[in-house]
């Protein structure tokens, strides 16, 4: 099994602030390994969150606002390069994505589909809906259709009490309250990250494995707007859906379990009282921080790696060398390049 855990925006001073300010200790820093990915993207030498999780999911650089596309063929007019989630179904594993963001937010849709740009939002839900992958689970998107979902053979959930009802072998589709999912205790019957890693994680168990993609998306958002109370709890919460990870891991024995940021966010200095601080709004070209449970030679304790080398070295690990991924496959049938405004061209 494989659990890639993406804390989006979370860099090393993220977790020394949350650690300096709420007094506690973080489940991550007790995994076997501890090191460091270097972000940048092909364009520029800080990266957007859609060519972030493309490194990570694809093994390849692309250029901004680009989801599992070459940056040299943007339009998937030749191909793209496949995804860890289609090495996993292509292995016959089953497959899942969970986020606290939309499910056509950049992360989660850059583990699962191949588009230009970031913001097609009803192409990314046509793919995801049109993909063998098992579990989908998300905030509300406002673009992806119930009918839809269902027609496409998903069980289409949205309350904490249908997830927890959920039988294995159910395909389903999550789409839960946007304003309450990120949160660390929730009303209006719907789950917190840690709840839906736990349920995602019983669905998935099979004796053939799986890969799940788990995102705490608001460390990114909340540090956009420099709100740190609430970046440390969206971080805290995302700390707690690893130790249920881990806790999986070490009962099955059998699991890799992978957390890591997609970029940092905010530019967190630490002054010369030792007070942290958000510098900026923006992403920075900062290293993340990078952990791994269930592999003694993943890296070197300490190391600093490509992002593009996280996902080759899970590529690995899965029984996929290097002269199978990165890959390139066929375009996605049907699709079509996008104009300037990001909509679909006519055929």
């Amino acid at each position: 099994n494989i659990i890639f855990m993406i804390g989006d925006g979370m860099g090393e001073n993220h977790l020394e602030w949350t650690k300096q300010e709420l007094g506690i200790s973080l489940v991550m820093e007790t995994m076997t390994l501890r090191g460091q990915s270097k972000t940048r993207s092909f364009s520029d030498s800080v990266t957007d969150s859609a060519v972030g999780a493309t490194a990570l999911a694809c093994g390849i650089r692309t250029t901004n606002g680009g989801l599992g596309v070459y940056p040299f063929d943007m339009f998937d007019l030749v191909g793209h390069p496949v995804s860890l989630t289609e090495l996993a179904i292509e292995k016959g594993m089953k497959t899942g994505i969970v986020t606290t963001d939309s499910n056509v937010g950049a992360t989660p849709a850059g583990f699962s589909v191949h588009t230009d740009n970031r913001a097609n939002g009803v192409d990314i839900v046509n793919q995801q809906i049109n993909s063998e992958i098992d579990l989908i689970w998300s905030a509300e998107s406002g673009v992806t259709e119930r009918a839809a979902v269902e027609s496409a053979g998903f069980a289409y959930i949205n309350t904490l009490s249908q997830m927890n009802a959920l039988q294995a072998g159910v395909r389903s589709f999550g789409q839960f309250n946007y304003d309450q999912i990120w949160r660390d205790e929730t009303n209006d019957d719907t789950p917190t990250l840690s709840e839906m890693t736990g349920k995602a994680l019983e669905l998935l168990d099979n004796d053939n494995g799986f890969f799940i993609m788990i995102e705490g998306a608001h460390i990114d958002k909340f540090s956009h707007k420099n709100d740190k109370e609430n970046m440390m709890m969206t971080a805290r919460e995302f700390d707690k859906a690893i130790g249920i990870a881990l806790d999986f891991a070490r009962n099955d024995g059998n699991t890799l379990v992978i957390v890591t940021a997609d970029h940092e966010t905010g530019a967190i200095k630490q002054d010369k009282q030792g007070n942290y601080n958000f510098t900026s709004g923006s992403h920075s070209k900062a290293n993340v921080p990078l952990f791994v449970y269930g592999s003694s030679n993943f890296m070197e304790y300490g190391e600093a790696i490509k992002n593009t080398d996280v996902a080759k070295r899970t590529a690995l690990a899965m029984g996929f060398g290097d002269n199978v991924f990165p890959r390139k496959a066929d375009p996605v049938q049907g699709q079509l390049p996008t104009g300037l405004f990001g909509k679909r061209l006519a055929a």
